[in-house]
Order: C-alpha cells, then structure tokens, then sequence
C-alpha cells in the first residue's frame, strides 16, 4: 500500500545562475521528487546565503508526477553586494527540508 512518505525527500539537482543587473539574478532550478499527487510533493525551493537567510523562494503551485526531474525559474533574485555563494534547498510538503542541496558560485 502506498504511503506519502514513500516519495522521499525533495532534492535540487541542477542550478544555473544568470546575471540580469548588478545584485540581479535569474535562477533555473531542477528538482527531482517522486511526487504523489496532493499528498506528497515538492513544493518550493529557496536561495539562501551562506549564513542561511533565505534570499529567496519559488512556490510550486502543483505536483510533478510525470515530469522528473523538472525545472522552474526565479526571476529578479536579490543578492546583497559581496556574496559570491548561495545554496539552493528544496522543500517537499511531507518531510520539509532534508534532500540535496546545491551550493553555487554566482559568475563574475
């Protein structure tokens, strides 16, 4: 019998990181989860800085059932002056946080 719990924890497997304006950034996303319909799936992802505040969140407004792994972006991404490393985290709507995480180096 299935369990939501089944599905695992959400992991980011991929990130590219765009310059749009200086400060700027565009992030492309992809995480992989074995979403379950409603009852478990990945539902955001975050850009955090290296002390762990969250600099900024892509909502997943549905499951991914038949699409693994899938990507999204993230426009117009804030980064304060100076930092040269973000992390990308993903969250799922059973364990939370847990999964792959993807540290990155924004391009010069």
């Amino acid at each position: 019998m299935y369990s939501p719990a089944s599905a695992g924890e959400a992991d980011v497997v991929a990130v590219e990181v765009t310059r749009l304006a200086a400060g700027v950034w565009r992030f492309d996303v992809a995480v992989r989860h074995a979403d379950a319909g409603w009852d478990h799936y990945a539902d955001r992802w975050e850009v955090m800085g290296p002390d762990g505040a969250v600099l900024a969140t892509r909502v997943l407004l549905h499951p991914h059932d038949n699409e693994q792994p899938f990507s999204r972006s993230l426009p117009r991404v804030e980064v304060p002056e100076g930092l040269r490393r973000v992390a990308v985290r993903a969250h799922d709507s059973v364990h939370g946080y847990g999964g792959a995480v993807m540290t990155v180096r924004l391009p010069d």
